[in-house]
């Protein structure tokens, strides 16, 4: 790669190199520092259209590395240099904050920082030496030209080109980075250079209200918290208007918006973080792109993608998802005012379906890659699950169910018995269509001809509401734990299927697409495993999974995140999985923080009805735990300690119905439970040659 060193005239604007006053942070505590070994991953967002992802030390770079703008790739990396040579970042002490990250050498301090709302990196470098300066990687640069009589330059990226980005300083060792066309990256210089130190101070007041205002979490374990912390700030950076308000699915090549995606996380991003105006700005633009052409074969639905490109209408569940994000908006919020202007879209989208894709039972139908396992090769799906999936018909159940309230709500009773019509029919059908009881599993889909798909997945887990055997639905539950649920997350296939493929990205053997949904861990699925175990008593089993994506939040991979995946069998030799997929995945960090607050602490609003429900099912390790979460236009208060718990609301009324702490529940059919142990990696057909393997767990 090609380096264009550039030294401004500092001194020229030369301005107060301080980033704010001497207030008090709490993100000041959960800097993560990395060594050299470790070399991890991080990432900031603008909270608009850009982020940045980088390795703390490592200078080779990933084809998404970089600042990224509106998805495109606008530039690679720079380096620092002091008095012309270059800093080695492999000699540096890394910290990363969740408003910074700083890189110390001997004879230099880097800070980088990404402002809210505007496309700007900024980079301060503090450092005894007698120049310092930055270079540019050119990779995806092009011409650069200097304006006369001006200190900046002016680069053209080669995916943007009518874009430019300005480089330029602010200060002695004050360097900054814009993004847009030339006026506006001159006006925004301007209005930088004069009110950086107060922007700095708004991103860093915002970041550090996520966990002290909203989030603010104290226990026992050190651990619990800072990880907690970290995982709250990464998913909020998720976050953003890039096009409409909405949520990342992840990064680096999610940055845009998956109606699945978006409304999976919903709970854990907006519902229990108490940002109920940003849900419901969110489910406001969506709505906006619904497909409402009568004759389009996607009536009714809601976008399965939306980006700058397009948008794309190709999933059965996002639409179902969108209906229930509403209802359980409102009953965090305790406003109805925004059904208003939702319900038609609401409306169309349940009337749409029983016009359309609704079987005589009452079956939501759709095609084999219209659910979450969507990968398709060359066409053909990769775990084809059409047409009657068992997660669909339980969230065409919710959506039925919610809509048919929120239709009562609207006056509109017609519908409201229509809808809660056909819930009942299909509940009364699923038990008996969809139910092993001898086997303890519910079949994954029903095929188009009727007969039942006998492969062993976890998406069984999402159907417990319409299921009324209550032994049975514990059976199912300890046997998904223990066939699906390793130490490490949720694979998507059982290991004795002869689909199965332990390990994601194992190229030698096989496409990685062969084993996206036929084995690799999803960490989103660890959400509903941990809930089961959580509702029928197994609470320190699932506080050990739980233990484990906080380790990897703190210690592994992108600093403060969840990836989206991992492999189901660890490589050779080793005793824990690779991560794959991408490093920071907002229905894994969403679904991490949903089940902490509803079902561990066990706090569940529903102001509709105003009663609030504290079921708490705290793990034995946490003996002293203090939070406070937002729930309408107040606060509910919570502490742990001494087995009890204690509640305070603020600024709203309502009732809480507040129950015993319950611990963990001795049952003869959890009797034993335990994760699920790899097989030796040598019975699967998807290796065409075989290797031992020691492993140790």
């Amino acid at each position: 790669m090609r380096l264009i060193p550039i030294t401004l005239c500092a001194a020229a604007l030369a301005l107060a190199a301080s980033c704010g006053s001497h207030q008090e942070y709490k993100t000041d505590s959960l800097g993560v520092e990395v060594t050299a070994e470790q070399n991890r991953e991080y990432s900031y967002t603008d909270k608009q259209a850009g982020y940045w992802y980088g390795m703390t030390h490592q200078k080779e770079l990933q084809w998404y590395s970089g600042w990224n703008m509106a998805k495109k790739r606008v530039l690679a990396d720079y380096t620092i240099n002091l008095d012309g040579k270059p800093l080695d970042r492999s000699e540096a002490v890394c910290t990363v904050y969740p408003d910074r990250l700083v890189r110390k050498w001997n004879n230099a301090v880097e800070t980088f920082r990404m402002i809210d709302n505007l496309p700007i990196i900024y980079i301060n470098v503090e450092t005894d030496a007698q120049n310092a300066s930055i270079s540019l990687d050119h990779s995806l640069l092009e011409n650069e030209s200097y304006p006369k009589g001006l200190s900046f330059i002016f680069f053209i990226p080669k995916e943007a080109p009518d874009k430019r980005i300005m480089f330029s300083s602010i200060g002695m060792n004050d360097f900054v980075l814009i993004y847009g066309t030339e006026e506006e990256c001159i006006a925004l210089y301007e209005e930088f250079k004069e009110n950086h130190q107060e922007l700095i101070k708004q991103r860093k007041d915002r970041i550090n209200a996520l966990v002290t205002e909203y989030n603010p979490i104290q226990s026992n374990l050190p651990e619990l918290d800072k990880s907690l912390d970290w995982i709250t700030i990464t998913m909020d950076e998720l976050i953003t208007r890039q096009q409409g308000n909405g949520i990342y699915a992840g990064l680096p090549w999610f940055n845009e918006y998956w109606g699945r995606d978006m409304f999976i996380s919903m709970p854990g991003a907006c519902l229990v973080t108490g940002q109920f105006d940003v849900a419901k700005e969110i489910l406001k633009d969506f709505a906006k792109l619904q497909d409402t052409d009568p004759q389009s074969e996607t009536y009714g639905r809601i976008p399965n993608r939306a980006n700058l490109e397009g948008i794309l209408y190709n999933t059965t569940d996002g639409t179902p998802r969108f209906v229930i994000q509403a209802y359980q908006l409102a009953q965090y919020s305790g406003d109805t005012e925004f059904l208003h202007e939702l319900y038609p879209a609401i409306k169309i989208s349940i009337d749409a379906s029983i016009r359309n894709y609704t079987d005589s039972k009452g079956y939501l139908t759709h095609a084999d890659a219209d659910t979450w396992m969507d990968v398709k090769r060359n066409g053909i799906p990769g775990s084809p699950r059409g047409n009657r999936a068992n997660d669909i018909q339980a969230l065409w159940y919710e959506q039925l169910v919610a809509g048919s309230k929120i239709a009562a709500l609207m006056d509109d009773m017609g519908s409201a018995e229509e809808w809660s019509g056909l819930a009942t029919m299909l509940a009364s059908n699923f038990e008996s269509d969809y139910c092993d009881k001898d086997g303890s599993f519910i079949y994954d889909h029903l095929n188009a001809d009727g007969t039942p798909d006998l492969q062993f997945r976890p998406n069984q887990l999402y159907c417990f509401d319409l299921v009324s055997d209550q032994d049975f639905k514990q059976k199912v539950t300890r046997r998904a734990w223990e066939e699906l649920v390793y130490p490490w997350g949720v694979a998507s296939l059982a290991q004795w299927d002869k689909q199965f493929h332990p390990q994601h990205e194992n190229w030698h053997y096989y496409h990685k697409d062969d084993a996206y949904h036929n084995g690799t861990i999803w960490l989103w699925n660890n959400g509903i495993a941990m809930q089961r175990m959580i509702e029928y008593g197994q609470i320190d089993a699932a506080w050990e999974l739980f233990k484990n994506m906080n380790r990897q939040a703190l210690h592994e991979g992108a600093v403060g995140s969840l990836s989206e995946n991992a492999d189901a069998h660890p490589r050779e030799g080793k005793t824990w999985v690779n991560r794959s997929g991408t490093f920071l995945q907002a229905w894994s960090n969403a679904e991490h923080l949903r089940v902490w607050y509803q079902y561990f602490l066990g706090i569940r609003p529903d102001l509709l009805n105003g009663v609030i429900i504290i079921d708490p099912k705290i793990p034995s390790e946490i003996t002293e735990l203090e939070t406070s979460v937002k729930i309408g236009d107040g606060t509910l208060h919570y502490k742990y300690s001494d087995g009890k718990v204690t509640v305070k609301l603020e600024g709203i009324d309502a009732e809480l119905d507040i129950r015993e702490p319950a611990g963990q529940t001795d049952s003869p059919i959890f009797e034993g439970v335990g994760f699920c142990t790899p097989d030796p990696l040598e019975s699967y057909p998807c290796f065409d040659t075989y290797y031992e393997t020691a492993l140790t767990y």
